[in-house]
């Protein structure tokens, strides 16, 4: 089942190129996701057996990403499909050589689609840190030409931005692959095996010096891609600048797949009995990036902007939930899903926005509510889904980071994080609400009836974060309570 997993999103994205049609072509990008869907759900039902001598298997941190990973694709695909149709005049032009070829931007869309789910899939799956390494590239070049699909010289300045500074990123991320391995490294300059379950049973025997330096460099790595402040800098731009399916996929799944990089090096670094360095290092970033968020939210000018530089203070979130420990891990983990829910969500009503009013300025969107009523209003709801106000999801994850900070009698950490939490709402809540209020300007077509698929999947993502505040599933809290052991270097037992 493993490989199907791999195997299907890429066979159907090669699909993708070959077939005539647009009808077809969303066809098959709706059926690929939910029938990756449906095999992600068989794993939760019975888990699949190793494959590639244990080079790909899902233990519970790979499991929970994988199954975040693969709900937000589904609805994500279903929003595409509008999408797509709506945005036809932009993706049947694509000029070379003096000739217009009418299929090639939807397909080379589609197709990178389904490659970055392949891609994403295999981060979550693989328990070899050479492959891991190797399958975060690969969404980097999945995910470059989905920024670049309007041919914009601004989302093409993003797409080269993108990929130089992650460049850079994974290339330090390699390195510090290369350092674990000279750590785990046997007298007499014999190669030592990369499955995260060799380095674990020999973690006790690991060359601490090699282990530190490797994990920095994969936290440097690993968190540029994650967008960890000061690394961030290709997020805006890039979240910004991408259609907005894409932008939700960047923001809800690829940030977490850099995150279960890290997560990976923690587990190591636990098992050697050197977690609370990795876990120091965690606390400054984490801090650092939720400051980093803080101050571009208060007055920023474009929404797409915006939702990214939330992206940044959330990831912050999550890496200072790691490096508390205790509770904190686990509201980490389950801040991951939250988050890529309500992010998502918020990305495909910007979507929306966008289509109407054909700016992204705060400035001038305005009376979101009386040009599309459903979409205004999950544009405004969504402002407390990802701020972290009662009752939705968000606000459980943020309270039990909160706990953890107080358990562990850090109560500076808890401050700034309050303060920090406090400031992000009050800038986020100041434009989102005035862009929901007030009259529409000149030229804004009013919209009573919208699309169903415009409408239809961020309903039901926002559904998903309500109901993540009010119940959490006790097998989602079993495999959350798993994945903080491992990443604590605890074992996992179902």
């Amino acid at each position: 089942m493993l490989l199907l997993i791999l195997v299907l999103p890429t066979v159907a994205g090669l699909a993708a190129f070959l077939v005539r049609g647009d009808r077809v072509r969303r066809g098959l990008l709706v059926g690929t996701a939910f029938g990756h869907l449906a095999l992600v759900a068989g794993a939760w039902v019975r888990l699949p057996a190793p494959a590639w001598g244990g080079w790909l298997d899902l233990d519970a941190v790979g499991l929970l990403f994988l199954s975040v990973t693969s709900l937000l694709f589904a609805v994500a695909s279903t929003y595409a499909v509008g999408y797509l149709e709506r945005e036809g005049h932009h993706a049947h032009r694509d000029f070379e050589e003096g000739r217009v070829f009418s299929d090639a931007p939807e397909a080379r869309f589609v197709g990178c689609l389904l490659f970055f789910l392949a891609s994403m899939s295999l981060v979550t799956i693989t328990q070899h840190l050479g492959l891991l390494w190797v399958a975060v590239e690969a969404t980097a070049l999945a995910s470059a030409p989905l920024i670049s699909f309007h041919r914009h010289h601004r989302s093409l300045e993003a797409t080269w931005k993108y990929l130089l500074i992650c460049s850079v990123g994974i290339a330090l991320a390699l390195l510090g692959t290369f350092f674990v391995g000279v750590a785990a490294a046997r007298p007499g300059g014999e190669s030592a095996s990369m499955l995260l379950s060799d380095l674990m049973a020999e973690a006790a025997v690991l060359q601490p010096g090699w282990l530190r330096a490797g994990f920095i460099l994969l936290l440097v790595g690993y968190g540029t891609k994650m967008g960890l402040a000061p690394l961030h800098t290709w997020l805006p731009d890039a979240h910004a600048e991408a259609p907005s399916v894409a932008s939700a996929l960047l923001s809800g799944a690829l940030l977490n797949c850099a995150f279960v990089g890290i997560l990976r090096g923690q587990q190591l670094l636990g098992a050697a009995g050197l977690a609370p360095f990795g876990r120091g290092l965690l606390v400054v970033l984490g801090l650092v990036s939720m400051t980093f968020g803080a101050v571009f939210v208060i007055r920023q000018a474009d929404f797409k902007r915006l939702l990214a530089y939330s992206s940044v203070e959330h990831m912050g979130i999550m890496a200072l939930g790691v490096g508390l420990g205790g509770a904190a891990t686990f509201g980490a983990l389950l801040h991951a899903v939250n988050h890529s829910v309500a992010k998502g969500m918020l990305f495909l009503v910007a979507g929306n926005l966008l289509a109407a009013y054909r700016t992204k300025s705060t400035a001038i969107v305005r009376g979101a509510t009386r040009a599309l009523p459903v979409s205004g209003v999950l544009w405004l709801v969504g402002l407390f889904a990802i701020t972290g106000s009662p009752p939705f999801g968000t606000f459980f994850s943020e309270f039990s980071i909160l706990k953890g900070a107080l358990d562990a009698g850090r109560w500076w950490v808890a401050a700034a994080y309050l303060g920090l939490l406090g400031a992000v709402f009050a800038g986020m809540g100041r434009i989102m609400v005035r862009m929901a209020q007030g009259e529409p300007g000149e030229g804004v077509a009013v919209e009573p009836h919208e699309a169903w698929s415009a409408v239809m999947a961020p309903a039901v993502l926002l559904a998903l974060a309500l109901l993540l505040g009010l119940w959490v599933p006790r097998g989602l809290a079993e495999l959350l309570g798993a994945a903080g052991q491992l990443v604590g270097g605890g074992p996992w037992r179902v």
